[in-house]
């Protein structure tokens, strides 16, 4: 799939915004955790640290991958096969939440954000997304 360089730019631009306020993973995370049981479920025995740098680094392989980055591809397998049934169980519905909650969360720490932005994250995300989803039942 291709993606459009105004997109990704306007993807990029955001991220970098947002990866600067210190706030942006902790809020995040916040929100989602409290979003529903099965989440809280979860997320109760995690580091929560080490859950935030992982996102992190999972933002941008996201974006490397819509650009058919080979390292990025092999970086969402491995994420694939850790949350897919027969290993953490992340069930796909809970990735709808994921994309709501992290939307909400982009609108409230990026200054700019406007229909452009939204549209952007939404798109980048769902790649990765649905390629989680894809690996569910691997």
């Amino acid at each position: 799939m291709k993606f459009d360089e105004l997109l990704m730019d306007t993807f990029n631009e955001s991220l970098e915004r947002c990866q600067t306020d210190p706030h942006f993973l902790t809020l995040f995370y916040k929100k989602f955790v409290i979003s529903n049981p099965e989440v809280q479920e979860k997320f109760s025995n995690t580091d929560m640290e080490y859950q935030k740098m992982m996102l992190h680094a999972s933002l941008y392989m996201i974006m490397l991958a819509t650009r058919n980055n080979d390292a990025a591809e092999a970086y969402l397998d491995r994420v694939a096969k850790r949350h897919s049934k027969s290993a953490l169980d992340i069930r796909p519905e809970l990735y709808d939440l994921w994309l709501e909650t992290l939307i909400e969360t982009v609108k409230e720490i990026d200054s700019i954000f406007n229909d452009d932005v939204e549209n952007a994250w939404r798109t980048v995300m769902t790649f990765g997304i649905d390629y989680m989803k894809s690996k569910y039942d691997d």
